[in-house]
């Protein structure tokens, strides 16, 4: 299969989905376009803060997308490339878009708070404590990951093979265009703020800041070794995670949102400029050098089709900024279809190269595959190739860059809110419950743990963060669908994609721990895995008690019209 037929077969049926899927669910569940949004409702201009349409939906692709899109979709290449599209496309829209904009959804109508207390509401203040200390787990591993993925971006140094240390141009020029993107940020949320200023303005006004970022990074590239650009990294969260989003994370990932976009709309131009043939067989077979394509496929790709942190972001900060409920499917629903397309402009990139192709060329990672394929397409029309796969490698680590403060701040609060119940008197609390409910405490614990982590290196936390990142949709899923049996609105379209992810993660969580357990016994582990082993059992556990919890109260019968009286 050529690359423009599975582009055309994406669009069709991506598109397809929003259009007649997405809808549907929206007719289904109800929207109310005059019923006052939280972000309006419990407005404090730190969190709560409404923002139109474009610029929550910036916030929302920018945080989900991360690096998963493009490292999953490569990474599950080596089943071929028919089960890595099949499940993009159905995992995409009948798993993922339904499980962000059910999250998302869920939140708003219960003034913008997160699944943890949805799942207090609904479910019980158990199954609450236990989620939460699953999130805030998960939220750690998550920003150990991505803080070194980022930094290893930034990395202005090379050793080679004989010891020599060289600089890396394409490193820099990243990195010094990032941290003006942070600058630019400010500076654009306080214009968004104090300005009146159509959309229009507004998006010509952060195009003119992007393209002057971009110019000035190729221009002034900094150099900086990768211990400093860690420290540098976590300073930046830190900050990043309790200033108000309006001044930082809204203007932020609306100026990221356009460096991504672009580069999807430059890939979809390269794909049929250059039409690249597929070399990669359509199924190669089920055990891949030990790996079973279940349950490996599923919890690879990730977020290219499913993925637990987008219920974090829905629920836990985008929810927060809708100005009107009609806007929430182009936010949740829309931004999961366009990540899937994502997905698959990756697996057309990793399938171009022949057997052997990519390496030969330099390129060793995932990002580096997908850079370096994009600029092969598009250097049919004459772009130069080492400013594309610049560009693009750039785009790449706003996406990681992005999804970092997003994440932490998402710790952040699960960490506040394991504290704090419904009934808890918030402005007389004991000293203890001041300490622990308090967002620099929280913020810094939950960094200082990652950091940590972060020492263990990338490569160490990846193949456990796939495992409960997808645990992680059961439980979104679980608690989205016994709020919407409570509520009284159809929920069985999330039976199956909860029960299959269900099998998937509890297979794969269990694989991991036998694993480890197997190396303890033989030759003992290092601190990495250790690590790991501690988590996958914690977040089975915790993972397993949530799930309980929550299929028991599916299962109820409801209740009596007398029942309901007496209660």
């Amino acid at each position: 299969m050529s690359g423009i037929m599975m582009m055309v077969i994406a669009i069709v049926v991506l598109g397809g989905a929003y259009l007649l899927y997405g809808r549907y669910l929206q007719n289904k569940w109800g929207i109310d376009p005059k019923a006052k949004t939280p972000a309006y409702e419990m407005e404090d201009g730190v969190d709560y803060v409404p923002a139109d349409t474009n610029v929550v939906f910036g916030h929302q692709f920018a945080s989900i997308a991360g690096a998963g899109p493009i490292n999953g979709p490569i990474q599950a290449a080596i089943f071929g490339w028919l089960p890595v599209m099949l499940w993009i496309l159905i995992g995409g829209v009948f798993f993922g878009a339904v499980q962000d904009f059910a999250s998302m959804y869920a939140s708003v109508k219960n003034k913008g708070r997160t699944i943890g207390y949805i799942i207090e509401a609904y479910i019980g203040k158990l199954g609450k404590k236990l989620f939460l200390l699953f999130c805030w787990l998960f939220c750690i591993l998550v920003v150990a990951a991505f803080a070194d993925v980022v930094a290893g971006t930034f990395n202005g140094f090379a050793t080679g093979t004989t010891g020599e240390v060289t600089k890396v141009v394409a490193n820099g020029a990243v990195a010094t265009t990032s941290m003006l993107f942070i600058v630019e940020a400010v500076g654009l949320g306080f214009f968004l703020k104090y300005t009146k200023f159509n959309k229009w303005v507004n998006t010509i006004f952060a195009i003119v800041l992007l393209v002057a970022a971009i110019a000035l990074g190729l221009k002034f590239p900094i150099y900086i070794s990768l211990e400093t650009w860690h420290l540098i990294i976590f300073a930046y969260i830190l900050i990043a995670s309790v200033t108000p989003v309006w001044a930082l994370l809204q203007p932020r990932d609306y100026l990221n949102s356009y460096l991504l976009i672009f580069m999807i709309v430059g890939a979809v131009i390269g794909v049929f400029a250059a039409n690249p043939s597929c070399n990669l067989k359509a199924f190669t077979s089920f055990n891949v050098d030990g790996q079973y394509m279940f349950p490996i496929l599923f919890v690879t790709i990730a977020c290219g089709a499913v993925s637990g942190f987008h219920s974090l972001v829905s629920s836990g900060t985008a929810s927060k900024q809708i100005k009107n409920e009609k806007n929430m499917l182009p936010v949740s629903f829309g931004a999961m279809l366009m990540e899937s397309m994502l997905a698959i402009i990756a697996l057309i990139a990793v399938a171009s190269f022949a057997d052997g192709e990519a390496a030969a060329q330099g390129l060793t990672t995932q990002p580096q595959i997908f850079a370096g394929a994009i600029a092969n397409f598009l250097s049919v029309i004459g772009l130069p190739h080492s400013l594309v796969f610049t560009l693009i490698n750039l785009a790449v680590s706003a996406f990681a860059l992005t999804s970092l403060d997003s994440v932490a701040r998402v710790g952040r609060l699960s960490f506040q809110e394991f504290f704090l119940d419904s009934d808890t008197d918030e402005e007389n609390m004991n000293p203890f419950l001041k300490v622990m409910t308090n967002k620099y405490f929280a913020t810094i614990i939950t960094l200082v743990l990652a950091y940590l982590l972060t020492r263990v290196g990338y490569a160490e936390i990846w193949p456990l963060f796939g495992s409960a990142n997808q645990l992680l949709s059961v439980l979104a899923l679980v608690a989205c669908a016994v709020f919407l049996k409570k509520t009284k609105r159809q929920g069985c379209m999330l039976w199956i994609p909860m029960v299959f992810m269900m099998a998937v993660t509890f297979t794969a969580l269990g694989m991991t721990i036998v694993k480890l357990s197997k190396a303890f016994v033989t030759t003992g582990l290092d601190l990495g895995n250790s690590l790991q082993l501690i988590f996958a059992i914690l977040l089975l556990i915790l993972g397993v008690l949530v799930a309980i919890q929550g299929i028991k109260k599916l299962l109820e019968k409801p209740e009596t019209k007398k029942a309901a009286e007496r209660a």
